[in-house]
Order: structure tokens, then C-alpha cells, then sequence
């Protein structure tokens, strides 16, 4: 026994993972990795069981898992595994005490509800799971007493502003936003933007898929329905203000109209480092705010009318049952078309709207539900894309 807390780290090679693998990095004599997963990029995570000498990982694609057997590119003294059963081999791994869900899309939620019911604590950097399936993730959470600790850089700020509170003390959560790439466009120049303009953001290194929601401020409405599940505070207790430096990552109005906030510089580095030394503070990777520069707090509401994906999404929360499914599922699929340049920007609030409308909302009974709903989702979105006369955006 070590005493170090192991670590198994879904989604290694994404910019969380590589983010989390510098925190890790930078405490090898408080965390210990254990075991690691990919998607198919299996150099760069074969070079990751190298440097840290890790005993177990998974490639979750079976084509990636094959040309890795055949290039022998991992260490003998790391055992590969493959596919999602691989992967949910290591997020139920005895020795470890954390998994962090770094990984994106609903290929996660299996993984994660499994590593909960073996007793790990899991660091959550993945929206779907929440958003499509927080009570079940939750109540899993509640049964089994384990401890889901927020890597977004404003769920952590909640949680650490929220620590030791009872909930009838607090009034309200305030999430803050940057604003993302077009904060400063005038309204008619968003119908001739393309990917590269979206990709620009003014504060944050993101993957593509989070960068345009921070665009469209879709990614405000997916955590305003994580905050929900995680902090049990309904829609009409979490706000969003803008806030374009990302230095304040969140607040809490307590009831005496007090407000506490979470103060750091844009680097995701804190978020991960809270997590995984939690309850523990030590010093992290990245150096705080140094006040003796100048730091400008600006705080302003946001534009009305401006970002009609967060009102979707708030809608969506108020509504409940697979709505927030249908919502996350239609966004990533319109996203997913911008992205390849055959979809306008504009369009991808008129796509979520339009599927949300298209389906009858219930209250999930099982998994296997919510699963259904996001696979129809997925077809009605894509139905909804190709159906229209969009000429391709260069």
C-alpha cells in the first residue's frame, strides 16, 4: 500500500486527459495512474502507459485495438484491452479509488454507472452522462455512497463555493459564461461564419464539439442541466451571467443576497487538480492570480435574445423526463454538420427546436430508455439537417 490515490483516466488522449495527465504529472507522490483508455489513437496512449508506467488500458475501437496487437506499439507490462467492455474492465479496476470520465459522448455512461456500483468515486468531465441520464446517475451515486466530483471548471467552482451550505441557505447558483467566439459579432454577421471564425475562442484550448456550444452558448444550457442533477437546484435557481475574462468560474447567491465566487485563471488544470486531491488542498500545476497586475471582473446580463440554444435548453429543464436528452442529442448532431461545413451556423437552434418538438416527453423508467430516445433523437436530428436545402459553407 502506497497510500497514493490511484487514478483510472477515461479518455486519455482528449484535452481533458492531457490536462489531467499533467496534474498527475505534477503529484506522482499523491496520485498513481492505473489504468487509461482511448478511443483509436492508440501512439499517443501507448506512450502515455510508457511514461507512466501503467498497468492496464483499453482502446474502445476494435479496428484501433488490431493495429496496435499487430504494431506491438504498448509495453509488455501493460495489459490492453479493447471495445466497451474493455473499458468498463478499468473503470471497475479493484485498486482504484477515482475514475475520471474524460471521455465525451453516451459510450461513457455504462463505464461510469459500473465504476460507481464497484464503489469508485468518479470525476465527471463528461456532459452527456448527466445530461442524459443524471437521475439515474445520481440515485446510483446515493445507493452505492460514492462521491461525484465536478471536473468543469464552473460545476467545480459550485462545489467548492457550495462545501459545508445547507441548500435552504443558498438562493441561487450564476453560472458564468465568456460569451465564446461571436460575443462581439453584430447578429446579421453570424449567417456567413464558418467553422474556423467558431473555433476562435477568446479564452479557453477546447475540443471542436464544446468550443461552437461555447459559440452558441448551448454548452451554458448543458450545465445548467448538469447543476441540476449534481446540486438538486431546479431551473429557475441557476442563472447565467456574462462574464468575458473566465476568471470568476461560478457563484452562489446565499439568502442574504451574499455572493460567493470561485476565482482562478482559465486553465482547466484547478478543476482537475480539485478534484482528484479532493478533500485535500496542495499545491496544483498552474500558478494562481497574481494581483500585482491588473485584473479586469466585468459581469454584464446576457444579450436578450441573443443565444436561443440556452433558452432551449432551459425550456428543456423545465420540461424534464428525455427532454434534456433529445435537446443534448439534436445539438450534437447540428453541431456535428457545421462542423463539416455542410450546415449553417444560425440553423443548428432551429434543428434542436424543431426535434425537440417532434417528440412526445416522458419520464425514463430505465437506462435503456433514455438510450432509445437518444438514438431517435439522432435520426429525427439528422433527418431534420438533410432534409433541408443547405448549400455547402466554405
Amino acid at each position: 500500500m502506497t497510500g497514493k490515490k490511484r487514478i483510472v483516466l477515461l479518455g486519455a488522449t482528449g484535452s481533458i486527459g492531457q490536462s489531467t495527465l499533467s496534474v498527475i504529472r505534477n503529484a506522482r507522490d499523491d496520485l498513481e495512474l492505473v489504468g487509461i483508455s482511448g478511443n483509436s489513437r492508440f501512439r499517443e496512449l501507448a506512450e502515455i502507459a510508457r511514461e507512466f508506467r501503467v498497468p492496464h488500458a483499453a482502446l474502445a475501437d476494435e479496428n484501433a485495438y488490431r493495429d496496435c496487437r499487430e504494431a506491438g506499439a504498448f509495453p509488455g507490462a501493460c495489459r490492453l484491452r479493447s471495445g466497451i467492455s474493455g473499458i468498463t474492465e478499468l473503470a471497475v479496476l479493484p485498486e482504484a479509488d477515482v475514475v475520471l470520465v474524460a471521455s465525451s459522448g453516451t459510450a461513457a455512461l455504462g463505464p461510469a454507472l459500473a465504476a460507481i456500483e464497484a464503489g469508485k468515486d468518479i470525476a465527471l468531465a463528461n456532459k452527456e452522462i448527466l445530461v442524459l441520464a443524471g437521475k439515474f446517475v445520481t440515485a446510483a451515486a446515493r445507493k452505492h455512497q460514492v462521491r461525484l466530483l465536478p471536473v468543469d471548471s464552473e460545476h467545480s467552482a459550485l462545489f467548492q463555493c457550495l462545501e459545508g451550505r445547507r441548500t435552504e441557505d443558498v438562493s441561487r447558483l450564476i453560472l458564468t459564461a465568456s460569451g465564446g467566439a461571436f460575443i462581439d459579432r453584430e447578429p446579421d454577421e453570424l449567417a456567413r461564419v464558418i467553422p474556423a471564425d467558431a473555433l476562435r475562442h477568446p479564452n479557453w484550448s477546447m475540443g471542436p464539439k464544446v468550443t461552437i456550444d461555447s459559440a452558441t452558448m448551448a454548452n451554458k444550457g448543458l450545465e445548467m442541466i448538469e447543476a441540476h442533477w449534481l446540486f438538486s437546484f431546479d431551473a429557475d435557481r441557476i442563472d447565467v451571467v456574462l462574464h468575458r475574462q473566465s476568471i470568476i468560474h461560478s457563484m452562489i447567491e446565499l439568502t442574504d443576497g451574499s455572493i460567493l465566487a470561485q476565482l482562478s485563471p482559465p486553465c482547466m488544470t484547478f478543476a482537475i487538480h480539485h478534484a482528484l486531491m479532493y478533500p485535500r488542498r496542495v499545491p496544483g500545476v498552474a500558478k494562481g492570480l497574481d494581483f500585482s497586475e491588473v485584473h479586469r471582473l466585468d459581469l454584464a446580463p446576457l444579450p436578450p435574445g441573443r443565444f436561443p440554444c440556452l433558452t432551449l435548453a432551459r425550456e428543456a429543464l423545465h420540461a424534464g423526463g428525455v427532454a434534456p436528452a433529445v435537446f443534448n442529442t439534436a445539438n450534437e448532431v447540428a453541431v456535428e454538420a457545421f462542423l463539416a461545413h455542410r450546415f449553417p451556423f444560425l440553423h443548428i437552434p432551429h434543428v434542436i427546436d424543431n426535434t425537440l418538438e417532434a417528440f412526445d416527453n416522458f419520464e425514463p423508467r430505465t437506462v435503456n430508455d433514455v438510450l432509445e430516445v437518444e438514438k431517435a433523437a439522432r435520426r429525427t436530428a439528422s433527418e431534420l439537417v438533410q432534409s433541408q436545402p443547405w448549400k455547402k459553407i466554405s
